[in-house]
This record gives structure tokens, C-alpha cells and sequence, in this order.
């Protein structure tokens, strides 16, 4: 399986079995526009995880590691979801602006050793 990160706002979006991996609705975009294939929110970082992270690039490495605590403590609930992915390509649209320090290439990164 190939899987791709992919910012919602941005044009050019992958082709692929579309899921929006953030818990939070992204402002300004009807579900219409969306066009996903899926909405993994219960596999989004906590709440209480994501608002001490607060998208600040030096808690990174500290986020990183809790986060793929968060993931491993649902492993079954992230197969089940790969299970549902018929596609070759897995594409994981997040919303938040910067496009490295974020929770998709933590999820993309956990993904790729499940599969």
C-alpha cells in the first residue's frame, strides 16, 4: 500500500482512498468539497495531547512519541480501518498549516510499519 499526506486546503490532492485524519472538521470546507472516502477522527491524537502540542514545532519530538503511544494502545482499531482501504493508494488529509510538524506524517508513519 502507498500513502501519501496530503494538506485538504491544497490543490492537486493524490489519487487514492481519501480520509481526513484530523478530529476537528477543517474550517471552510463543506463535506461536498471534502469528496472523502472516509473521516478517521478516532484515529486523530487526543484531545488532551493535541492541545499541549499546539502545533509547536519544538514539542515535536515529545508529541511524536505520545502519539505513536496513543496509536499502538488502538492497534485493532487501526487495522480494521486499513482492512477497509480496497485502493493501492491511501491518501491522509490534515488541515493543520505546517506540513512537516504534524500528526499525518506520525499516522503515515505508523501506518507504513502495520502494513
Amino acid at each position: 500500500m502507498n500513502i501519501k499526506i496530503h494538506r485538504i486546503y491544497n490543490d492537486d490532492r493524490p489519487q487514492g482512498f481519501c480520509v481526513l485524519v484530523d478530529a476537528i472538521w477543517p474550517r471552510g470546507i463543506s463535506k461536498e468539497d471534502a469528496n472523502l472516502d472516509d473521516h478517521w477522527k478516532e484515529l486523530a491524537p487526543s484531545d488532551e495531547l493535541r492541545n499541549w502540542f499546539d502545533h509547536d514545532a519544538q514539542k515535536w519530538g515529545e508529541f511524536r512519541k505520545k502519539y505513536l503511544s496513543e496509536l499502538s494502545e488502538i492497534k485493532s482499531t487501526v487495522k480494521d480501518k486499513l482492512e477497509k482501504v480496497e485502493q493501492r493508494n491511501l491518501v491522509l488529509l490534515f488541515g493543520a498549516k505546517d506540513e512537516t510538524h504534524n500528526h499525518a506524517t506520525v499516522l503515515k508513519e505508523y501506518l507504513q510499519k502495520l502494513t
